[in-house]
């Protein structure tokens, strides 16, 4: 399994990790606020289909490292998105609209499985509507998945910042020639 985002089709993209379980734990952090500040964004989330989730993006929270000049507003004072959960069975399954920041809206879902004392995170990201969405999008989840992959392991969080533009570079790269 690779830590990379797959292309699905145009404007999707899926992500797979193996994680420290118990899948409670997992689902926790995903859908508690001060559990899925730690490594994503914060913000309540209504647990139930139709239901509204917030997404309230400070990634001063997340990492200590400086960020570039074009997201230090974000970073410092953060930033609210939201979505409508559109699927929601605990603890196996988390699907929202994601709306913000002047983008068309997307649609995010989480999966997760049990597999002994792992569980498998799936997390696929639909109707992103340019190319550099595209990589913007994939990078932000690699490195996101990487803190949740901390946090859940006890390990001390790695960089986010200090990784962000060259790995939206490489996704790019990566990406080039799909449709969009």
């Amino acid at each position: 399994m690779s830590e990379y985002g797959v292309v699905l089709e145009s404007g999707a993209v899926r992500f797979e990790r193996l994680l420290p379980g118990p899948i409670e734990r997992v689902w926790a952090y995903l859908t508690e606020a001060d559990k899925r500040a730690t490594w994503f964004c914060g913000g309540e989330t209504q647990g139930r289909e139709g239901g509204h989730i917030a997404l309230f993006f400070k990634h001063s929270l997340i990492t200590a490292e400086a960020p570039p000049e074009s997201h230090r507003k974000m970073n410092e004072e953060g930033a609210m998105m939201g979505g409508t959960i559109t699927a929601y069975d605990p603890p196996r399954r988390l699907a929202f609209t994601w709306a913000g920041m002047g983008d068309p809206d997307s649609d995010v879902e989480f999966q997760l499985a049990e597999e002994g004392e792992k569980v498998r995170l799936v997390l696929t990201h639909r109707r992103l509507a340019t190319a550099e969405r595209m990589a913007n999008v994939s990078s932000g989840w690699h490195l996101h998945l990487g803190l949740l992959e901390d946090q859940l392991s006890g390990a001390a969080p790695r960089g986010f910042w200090s990784r962000h533009e060259s790995l939206k570079a490489e996704y790019a790269a990566r990406q080039a020639g799909t449709a969009v």
